[in-house]
């Protein structure tokens, strides 16, 4: 069953970099040699290359529909009426119009039980017109949301969370990706950023980023293959690894954490965390902030993803390659 099955989990996209030069300087007949950046520190615009697969998935989509061929389908299902879920479930209906697949939102009652929402995920797995499914998390605490993933049929876990899934990544077969490593390496991807032979570290071990992402990083892959030291809370001495890191990805969840003492010169420095700060100066009584003290850090790297901005909107563009994939891999042209 596996081998008629064929996800690419990477895509090829426009490709950019700044590219370093050597320059000789004379000072005082002394010769030396110094390095220069063409851009000293590049921005990772996580807006731009969203757009770039979105468009490429819009491309794709219009095909399907020349071809007569089924059109990509996103479930979503709501539990209660989080803010913070209501904004995210919002924008990915949102990108799913966009790009134009179709999507339907379940929306359901916060008391609900265990034994209820499995039932609804049932349905949705028997529904050959359903794609992908995702629970936006968190849930009610009365719920257990691994029971909940686990219940999602795999062929249809386009958060990429299911335990086959996982396992499967782990052990490098096709699958689906959790959305926030796969954007990360999307835009490693489109920027062109070396990763070969790299020292990465990735503060975090979550099993929707900071494992998965150790993983890709370290993987024998054009944009892998690099030695990887995985911190966490436990971790002693945490800033002598980040110093090392020619690669840095925070997702610890502890606003401004990483400050430029603990980075390195020419880092590249990819921020997952986003908080939000209360900022009295701000109409909305708050500002985002993220894992990383961006203004103090980006001067000392090579590359650095803001917040927001950055990879919030990969996480989404990932999540829509997710759901063609599941789509065109498992669907038969239609009559």
């Amino acid at each position: 069953m596996e081998a008629k099955k064929d996800r690419s989990t990477i895509s090829s996209l426009s490709k950019s970099k700044g590219s370093p030069k050597q320059e000789k300087i004379n000072n005082n007949n002394i010769q030396s040699t110094k390095l220069l950046y063409l851009c000293a520190m590049q921005i990772l615009d996580g807006k731009l290359v969203s757009k770039s697969v979105k468009d490429q998935l819009a491309g794709s989509v219009n095909l399907l529909k020349e071809r007569g061929r089924k059109i990509p389908h996103l479930a979503a299902i709501l539990v209660g009426n989080n803010g913070a879920s209501e904004t995210y479930v919002a924008g990915k209906i949102k990108d799913c119009e966009e790009v134009g697949f179709n999507s339907t939102l379940l929306r359901l009652d916060e008391t609900i039980s265990e034994k209820s929402l499995i039932e609804h995920i049932g349905f949705l797995n028997d529904d050959p017109e359903i794609d992908g499914i995702l629970v936006q998390l968190p849930l009610p605490s009365h719920i257990k949301e691994a029971h909940i993933i686990s219940n999602i049929d795999p062929e249809k876990d386009v958060d990429g969370f299911h335990p086959v899934s996982m396992g499967k990544m782990v052990n490098g077969l096709p699958t689906f990706i959790p959305a926030t490593p796969y954007g990360i390496m999307l835009m490693l991807e489109h920027y062109n950023i070396e990763t070969s032979g790299k020292y990465a570290v990735v503060i975090g071990r979550s099993h929707i980023v900071g494992t998965p992402m150790s993983i890709l990083l370290s993987r024998n892959t054009p944009f892998g293959n690099c030695t990887v030291t995985q911190c966490h809370s436990k971790t002693r001495d945490l800033a002598s690894f980040c110093k090392r890191a020619d690669i840095l990805v925070a997702a610890m969840g502890k606003p401004e954490f990483i400050t430029a003492d603990m980075v390195k010169e020419g880092a590249v420095v990819i921020d997952v965390g986003i908080t939000r700060i209360a900022d009295a100066g701000k109409k909305s009584g708050y500002r985002l902030a993220g894992d990383v003290k961006y203004d103090e850090v980006a001067p000392k790297c090579s590359y650095i993803t803001p917040v927001p901005g950055g990879v919030g909107p990969m996480t989404r563009a990932a999540l829509l390659k997710n759901t063609y994939n599941a789509s065109v891999a498992l669907k038969p042209v239609m009559n």
